[in-house]
């Protein structure tokens, strides 16, 4: 027997979760509902929560959204082909370069013969296929256009892929730069200038205040390195328990949202990521509350998370969405104003979409200044410290040449 974990409603409607065992999903499925569950999702827990926690870790580091794109652009290709379920998808899991998502694949493949659907096969495997993704199949397999809705969901994928590959190339140089600014300046500062410093020391001259300074810089950091080492972890562990709490996650949100340089750029990647999000399950034929919930689900701040949330409670109570995104004034205005347009003319999700598209753009500009400025920067602060330590080493010997002469 296998242990299974559910998510149902019983018979008054409330929600309620917990596992089960059982020989097989579709038996565990009927005896929930003998019990007066109604699961909404059920998938089987084959290891102990600690351990899942350590792999879903893993599997999330391996996942790659662009290998996810390309095998469901396979996938829609074979169906569209003619090619039936359980053939599509042991071509695609055979095929893919990535054997987490090949492994998958054929688990999901053997669940679909036994006679599960796609979407609830999908579901066990959380890990590698977002809600975005399930949920989208789910509508293609009601509606029989499963191959419309998987190559919606890799034009999806495949913009996601873009969007981080142009975020992680433009951010690789800050990046590289800093590492090998940072190495040498601690080549610097641990094996040379502790060198000529105790030389200078041992020619018992007057020392001019650069020298000082760095003279006590370096017996400073000779001495404690171990302390600043220590307050350095000690802060890092205590600002992540903070942020695990619920009023700490909101607040660091809410500063990030706010910060000088990355506040604006932050906002705008959110909200060209929601509106895709949301256009792209309306587009499918998701209905609207529960693509509210689905985009809200993957946005990364609580701050916004949030006012996603006060806007499902206010388009439950009959308020037009545009209003309640108006009203929570954390999006850009302009979401709101396309958002209204769209209302009004049937065509929100095309104005969603375009929504995402000047936000992508825009993103992009920003992205593009604020390294123009970052990099300058970062060589003056380097160039900087490294110049301090080289005007500080010679001084003292400009001056004991002056005095020789």
């Amino acid at each position: 027997m296998s242990l299974f974990e559910y998510t149902g409603l019983d018979g008054q409607g409330r929600k309620v979760s917990g596992r089960i065992e059982g020989v097989g999903r579709n038996l565990v499925s009927q005896q929930l509902r003998e019990q007066g569950i109604f699961p909404t999702e059920l998938h089987e827990s084959s290891s102990p929560p600690v351990r899942r926690r350590w792999s879903s870790l893993l599997v999330s580091l391996q996942r790659s959204t662009a290998e996810l794109a390309s095998a469901t652009r396979q996938l829609a290709t074979l169906l569209s082909a003619g090619l039936s379920l359980e053939v599509a998808l042991g071509t695609v899991a055979e095929q893919s370069d990535q054997p987490l998502i090949g492994r998958v694949l054929a688990n999901v493949r053997e669940e679909v013969i036994q006679g599960n659907p796609l979407h609830q096969a999908l579901a066990g495997h959380r890990e590698v296929f977002p809600d975005i993704f399930i949920n989208m199949v789910q509508v293609g397999e009601n509606s029989g256009t499963l191959d419309q809705a998987l190559e919606r969901l890799a034009d999806f994928l495949e913009n996601q892929a873009r969007t981080r590959a142009r975020i992680q190339a433009a951010l690789a140089y800050p990046i590289l730069m800093s590492l090998v600014g940072s190495g040498v300046l601690v080549f610097l500062f641990v094996f040379v200038v502790p060198k000529i410093t105790r030389m200078l020391q041992e020619m018992e001259m007057a020392l001019p205040w650069p020298t000082l300074v760095l003279i006590k810089l370096v017996a400073l950091l000779a001495a404690w390195w171990w302390l600043l080492a220590l307050v350095l972890v000690v802060g890092l562990v205590l600002l992540q328990r903070y942020r695990r709490t619920d009023n700490g996650r909101i607040h660091l949100d809410r500063m990030l949202l706010k910060a000088p340089l990355f506040g604006r750029l932050l906002l705008l990647i959110a909200t060209s990521r929601f509106s895709r999000t949301l256009g792209t399950l309306l587009q499918s034929g998701v209905p609207l509350l529960k693509a509210l919930d689905i985009s809200r689900n993957l946005l990364d701040n609580r701050v916004l998370s949030q006012a996603v949330e006060t806007a499902i409670v206010q388009v439950q109570e009959g308020g037009t969405l545009a209003a309640a995104l108006r009203e929570t004034a954390v999006f850009p205005p302009m979401l709101a104003q396309v958002t209204a347009a769209g209302e009004q003319s049937g065509k929100l999700e095309e104005m969603l979409f375009k929504v995402a598209d000047t936000y992508e753009h825009q993103s992009n500009l920003s992205i593009t200044g604020m390294l123009s400025l970052l990099e300058p920067l970062m060589i003056l602060f380097m160039g900087g410290v490294v110049g301090f330590a080289v005007l500080a080493i010679l001084l003292p010997i400009f001056q004991a040449s002056q005095g020789f002469g």
